[in-house]
């Protein structure tokens, strides 16, 4: 596993801490047995939390990884492996 830093990696673990508090938010709602709809609402406010995100993640991982492959040759391992990782995200 590679370890590095990206330029927004403390911007993506706030927002992955955010997400985290509003799914036990959620899970409280559901334990109190709050309106469906109202539930799924902040469900799909979580959704697109997760969504931006991974673009956010993806931004990222283009302007930093994608240079540094560029730059030492190994272009078509890093396109193997986004393809890769895009193919699990997309589903």
């Amino acid at each position: 596993m590679d370890s590095h830093v990206h330029t927004h990696q403390k911007q993506v673990v706030n927002r992955l801490a955010r997400i985290e508090g509003h799914t036990r938010a959620v899970k409280q709602m559901v334990a109190e047995g709050r309106d469906c709809p109202e539930v799924l609402l902040q469900i799909a406010a979580i959704r697109k939390a997760l969504d931006n995100t991974a673009k956010l993640i993806l931004k990222d991982h283009l302007e930093h990884c994608l240079v540094h492959a560029v730059n030492e040759g190994e272009h078509e391992e890093f396109m193997g492996k986004l393809q890769a990782a895009l193919n699990h995200y997309i589903r």
